[in-house]
């Protein structure tokens, strides 16, 4: 019985023992975490010389620098390092107390030291290079690292680590070294590399880095096809397109693809708008010959592309009666089905549009409602398509009916908002303001954003420019101007747009013939006269309820045609400080945030 009473009073010692301890644990981190070191000091070198383990110790050391208590942070160190020499944390230890008191000679010397005696065990190394990263040593983790390497007789090991230090320092040179040392072995890294660089990179300047370190590895390694990939990557980064183009069909040839990766890449082409470089790279997969898989969807995508080329830029009527003949010769081939419905469609917008056939158009559109098989949805937007044609042939009634017919069997949709659009747009070409405007103010609340911004705009421009009689005529000559501008007739809309302040001098539509005339501007290719056009209305028109709509256009030109980065910032800043409740104060946001560099989406 006297036995079992000691061992109970034993274990009740332990464990208030243990409690103890993991009190004094708890209170010397939170003195530690909360700065107040001469607390945390008593605590913790209690606990060191009780437990002797390396949490411990780490806290107890770091509070020792905090208090600035060398000579006793020396004496503990030496002290641990004659009982354990091969401790390399011991000697790192020593060093930091060297660099704190300034000895930075002796401390580099020690710390050198540490790093040559570094044992041949990855854990070991990867153990004293993170003790470094640690305290924010950086240059010295990477130099452990590579010796790590060196002693290990393998250039593989710590690539992840390596290159978080080199992203984390923004060491641009030594990030991309790392990648092309690393990408041949894990090529399973491309896509993390193209990442991790689009972030880092700023300038030109960066990318050349990159080009030239990639040129030299290829000249030595041109069987390294992943050095290849990321040059491709690289070109295409730096819109160089043409350069990216030659370097695709040229590994498309060396490894004797089936067409498959520049087919795909080719759509990076056409979303850049760089339609003859696509081309070009569809007309290298034809010649890859009819059995081959990728020869009717390149032969598509061409056309297509060449379709985008005609509405994008001032191409001659030449080029447009070719790639009409080029969808006529589809239609003919494979006959008028599902299949060609992209041909038909195309093949009747250059018929209405830009080579004057309007009847030609009509009987196409109406042609193709025949077809069977057509999704609902498409058959709808086909007719909103038909609906604009008839207005061309002069059929404004036929136009009326068919929109209002897509307008009810598309209730609350967004075709059926669109067609409701296009009937109040119709309603204002034809000097019918009131039902116009009517139109408009119910479609204000329609889901789709871009409907119901148009709807506003419309509503508005009816609105301030019904004030006197003189307003209200200019705004009939302004309906007159859009009406040729959808009629694809740019040169009589700007001469009809011109016109209504000779007409009618002191009207109410400055900005609206502002904003008009730089629409026409863009869609004919001539940025030129669209920046100066821009320019006046949001210098001389800020609170016009064009404003925002101009200033985001004005830096869409400078960012994407014009290449004048800084001044597309200065419009994007501009849009969010001034118009936060604009429809595209979020995009204005993104693109303003992505020209600054900054690391969006990691």
């Amino acid at each position: 019985m006297k036995k079992l009473v000691i061992i109970v009073v034993f274990c009740f010692v332990n464990l208030f023992c243990l409690a103890q301890d993991n009190v004094d644990d708890a209170l010397a981190y939170q003195y530690y975490q909360q700065g107040q070191y001469q607390q945390a000091v008593v605590l913790l070198e209690k606990l060191f010389n009780k437990t002797k383990s390396d949490t411990h110790f780490e806290l107890y050391f770091n509070t020792l620098l905090k208090l600035k208590k060398y000579d006793d942070a020396e004496k503990l160190v030496k002290k641990l390092i004659r009982q354990d020499s091969k401790n390399l944390e011991y000697g790192i230890a020593l060093a930091r107390i060297y660099q704190d008191k300034g000895q930075t000679e002796a401390a580099n010397k020690l710390y050198m030291q540490v790093i040559n005696n570094l044992p041949a065990d990855e854990f070991k190394i990867r153990e004293i290079a993170n003790h470094f990263y640690g305290f924010q040593a950086y240059d010295l983790a990477i130099s452990a690292f590579l010796q790590g390497r060196k002693i290990l007789n393998d250039d593989k090991p710590f690539t992840y680590e390596l290159l978080s230090i080199y992203r984390y320092k923004k060491d641009k040179n030594m990030l991309v070294q790392e990648y092309l040392n690393a990408l041949p072995g894990m090529p399973q890294l491309l896509p993390q590399a193209e990442s991790v660089l689009s972030t880092v990179f700023e300038d030109n300047d960066d990318y050349q880095i990159l080009q030239s370190a990639l040129l030299k590895r290829i000249q030595k390694e041109p069987q390294t096809e992943i050095y290849a990939k990321l040059l491709i990557w690289q070109y295409l980064q730096q819109q160089e397109y043409d350069m990216a183009l030659r370097q695709l069909i040229a590994q498309d040839k060396r490894i004797k693809d089936d067409g498959s990766i520049l087919f795909n890449t080719t759509g990076t082409f056409l979303d850049n708008k760089a339609y003859p470089v696509a081309i070009k790279a569809y007309e290298y997969l034809l010649t890859k010959g009819k059995e081959n898989l990728y020869y009717l969807p390149s032969k598509v995508e061409m056309i297509n592309a060449k379709y985008q080329q005609v509405i994008a830029s001032q191409i001659d009527k030449k080029a447009i009666t070719e790639l009409a003949a080029e969808y006529q010769a589809i239609i003919d081939e494979y006959g008028k089905n599902q299949q060609t419905l992209f041909a038909l469609k195309k093949l009747a917008n250059l018929q209405a549009y830009y080579l004057n056939d309007h009847k030609k158009a009509e009987a196409a559109l109406e042609n193709i409602l025949t077809i069977p098989g057509i999704p609902a949805a498409e058959i709808g937007q086909i007719k909103l398509e038909l609906g604009d044609v008839y207005i061309l042939t002069q059929q404004p009634w036929e136009a009326f009916l068919i929109y209002e017919q897509v307008a009810k069997q598309f209730e609350n949709q967004d075709v059926g908002n669109e067609a409701r659009y296009r009937s109040a747009r119709l309603s204002f070409y034809q000097g019918n303001f009131t039902y116009a405007k009517s139109q408009a103010d119910i479609l204000k609340a329609s889901t789709s954003q871009l409907i119901a911004n148009d709807a506003l705009n419309l509503s508005l421009l009816i609105t301030d420019n019904l004030q006197s009689t003189l307003d209200s005529n200019a705004l009939k000559m302004y309906a007159d101007a859009e009406m040729l501008q959808f009629s694809n007739r740019p040169s009589k809309a700007l001469a009809k747009l011109d016109s209504i302040a000779i007409a009618f001098p002191g009207n109410s539509l400055v900005d609206d013939i502002l904003m008009a005339k730089s629409r026409i501007y863009i869609k004919t290719n001539n940025i030129s006269n669209a920046v100066i056009t821009l320019k006046t209305l949001t210098e001389q028109q800020a609170t016009s309820i064009w404003a925002d709509d101009a200033l985001f256009t004005l830096a869409d030109l400078y960012e994407t045609n014009l290449k004048d980065i800084e001044q597309a910032k200065k419009l994007y800043q501009k849009l969010i400080n001034d118009h936060p409740g604009s429809m595209y104060t979020n995009e204005a946001r993104k693109r303003f945030r992505k020209l600054r560099g900054d690391n969006i989406g990691t």
